[in-house]
C-alpha cells in the first residue's frame, strides 16, 4: 500500500471506538501475552478499494507460493495499535475462531519505522526467527499454523492490518 493508503486507513480506524485486544474464544484479557488495541475495518467503511487490493495481491500469492484451496476473507480485516509502553503479542498461531479455519494470515505494516521502536514481528520456524521487515505499506501472508509474535515496543506506536483467509480443512 502507498504512504496514503496507509494514512486513510488509520484516519478511519481512529475515528472508531478501540477495544482491548483479548486472547482465544473465551476472549481473556492477559495483558502479559497480548497488550494492544484493535478496530474492526470493513468494506463499507470507505475501504472497498483497499479489500480489492488486498484480494488481488493474496490471490497472487496463494497462487505462487501457498497453493491453498481458500474462501476468502470470512472476518473482517482488523487494525490493531500497539503502543509505547509494551504494547505487544506473545507467541501464538491464529487458531480458528468458531467454524472458520484460518488457512492464511496476512499482516499490511501501516506505520513508517522511523515512528516506533521494537514492535518487530517475529516469524518462528526452526532455528531463529525470521523478523519481519518493517517497511511501510508492506503485506506479508504466511500459514495461520506458523508460530509467530510483535514484540514489545519500546517508542511510538506501531498501527497495523490483520486478516485471515479461511478455506476447508487441508487435506
Amino acid at each position: 500500500l502507498s504512504k496514503e493508503e496507509c494514512d486513510e486507513i488509520k484516519k478511519i480506524a481512529n475515528n472508531k471506538s478501540f477495544e482491548v485486544a483479548r486472547l482465544g474464544k473465551e476472549s481473556i484479557k492477559d495483558e502479559s501475552v497480548r497488550k494492544s488495541e484493535l478496530v474492526w475495518l470493513h468494506p463499507s467503511d470507505n475501504l472497498e478499494h483497499i479489500y480489492q487490493k488486498l484480494t488481488d495481491v493474496i490471490v497472487l500469492l496463494n497462487e505462487k507460493f501457498f497453493n491453498f484451496e481458500l474462501f476468502g476473507f470470512a472476518e473482517s480485516i482488523q487494525f490493531t495499535k500497539y503502543t509505547f509502553p509494551d504494547g505487544k503479542y506473545g507467541k501464538h498461531i491464529d487458531k480458528n475462531k468458531g467454524k472458520l479455519f484460518r488457512k492464511l494470515s496476512i499482516i499490511v505494516q501501516l506505520t513508517n519505522p522511523d515512528e516506533y521502536e521494537g514492535g518487530k514481528v517475529l516469524i518462528h520456524g526452526s532455528g531463529k526467527p525470521d523478523v519481519l521487515p518493517t517497511t511501510q505499506g508492506s503485506l506479508y501472508a504466511f500459514p495461520s499454523y506458523v508460530l509467530h509474535e510483535v514484540t514489545p515496543v519500546t517508542k511510538g506506536e506501531r498501527c497495523s492490518l490483520v486478516a485471515w483467509l479461511t478455506g476447508p480443512l487441508f487435506k
